[in-house]
């Protein structure tokens, strides 16, 4: 009974939010001297010691996770068209909970209700969010959300509506990562995260009307399933691809290196400004290298990248960067890149592997290897680690942010 009133005198200020502000910079990318003592306990000598099992077994976890979510509805195939949506619109209500509320409202409970709790909260959220997404591109009909093969002339969520809900969750995770939560953080937690997922829909919809056109579906097509065409410079697969490799960067800069090189800078405009720039022309240099100098398929592109994204969370959060930890700063950081490097090879290969063997109708075997790789295995991990707060292999982890 002692644990608890604070407990809820916590979670009753932040109802009302009126809880104490966010840090000034997440603990995730903060340099280690200016991190929460509780973090870097945890880090030095709490958490790591309980690597590599720890990471072992959440890598089991969450390939549990991620294979429910890949069979969801009965087969690989129409899970894609179903489940890979909602699980793609459901990010970055994941990324609020984890990094904005820090696990509110399963923070109330135990484990391991923290993380049904929260779960349940981004499932209705991803719902929710991937309704709202239908509306915004297409005519809204839940028949096209639910259903693998609703009727003709039915909107269907798969692959319409994806574009948007990859600069929402890009978007979300500039907010998060690379702007530091500035200038939302000081409104306190619950507030400031309803405030990023609001401002990422504002963000993700004002660039998906300015930059996409879905000229390549004919007008027959687009007028049948209400899709409306923006008209915007940048085809919806290319936008769609372009993302996932500004995705890629944000992942290796500001969850791999935790924020280095950016966060040695003291002053915070020249800070978010250069983190900014440098994840944006990054990503679009790495689209524009792989389409005309590698010759590679958008499809192609974003298959590969939502792998990067993928072997960094699963290094740099599932095994917290283990065994690199144990190395000078500059040597971890080699040994963190080279790792995830060799886990996004892996990753790709078998994923792409297994997709050849399916016979895809209406998705190709890079849909899926995006899909199962950026929004499968992500949402578990994040899940696990950010929400779960490792459960049941590292309990007492304190949430990451």
């Amino acid at each position: 009974m002692t644990g608890t009133a604070p407990r809820r005198a916590r979670a009753a200020a932040l109802i009302c939010g009126t809880a104490s502000p966010l840090p000034e910079r997440p603990s995730l990318t903060a340099p280690r001297h200016l991190r929460p003592a509780h973090s870097a306990d945890a880090r030095t000598g709490g958490r790591l010691t309980a690597q590599p099992w720890a990471g072992l077994g959440g890598v089991l976890l969450t390939a549990v996770v991620a294979l429910a979510l890949a069979l969801g509805t009965g087969s690989v195939r129409t899970s894609l068209l179903v489940l890979g949506p909602l699980a793609t619109f459901g990010l970055p209500a994941v990324a609020m909970i984890a990094f904005w509320w820090h696990d509110w409202p399963g923070s109330r409970l135990s484990a391991p209700w923290t993380g049904l709790i929260d779960t349940v909260l981004v499932a209705v959220a991803a719902v929710v969010l991937t309704i709202a997404g239908q509306a915004v591109v297409e005519r809204s009909d839940l028949r096209g959300i639910f259903q693998a093969h609703p009727d003709a002339g039915v909107p269907t969520s798969f692959p319409a509506t994806l574009p948007l809900a990859a600069v929402l969750f890009t978007a979300m995770l500039q907010l998060t990562l690379v702007c530091e939560r500035w200038p939302l953080a000081g409104f306190g937690r619950l507030t400031s995260g309803l405030a990023a997922l609001a401002l990422s829909w504002a963000i993700g919809v004002g660039a998906y009307f300015l930059f996409v056109n879905h000229d390549a579906v004919p007008a027959a097509e687009r007028a049948a399933a209400g899709l409306r065409n923006p008209g915007g410079p940048v085809a919806a697969p290319e936008f769609g691809s372009a993302l996932a490799a500004v995705g890629a960067w944000q992942t290796v800069f500001f969850i791999a290196l935790r924020g280095w090189p950016v966060n040695a800078i003291v002053r915070r405009t020249p800070r978010l400004v250069a983190g900014n720039v440098l994840v944006i022309a990054l990503g679009t240099l790495t689209y524009l290298a792989l389409r005309d100098l590698a010759g590679w398929r958008p499809a192609a592109i974003s298959a590969a990248c939502g792998c990067v994204i993928s072997a960094v969370l699963v290094v740099a959060m599932l095994f917290e960067c283990w065994p690199a930890t144990r190395l000078r700063p500059m040597p971890e950081r080699a040994l963190t890149l080279a790792l995830s490097a060799l886990v996004a090879l892996v990753l790709n290969r078998a994923l792409a592997a297994y997709a050849g063997t399916v016979p895809w109708t209406r998705a190709t075997a890079d849909d899926w290897v995006t899909t199962a790789a950026l929004s499968f295995i992500s949402v578990s991990i994040i899940l696990h680690v950010g929400i779960g707060l490792r459960w049941p292999f590292n309990p007492r982890a304190e949430p990451e942010g």
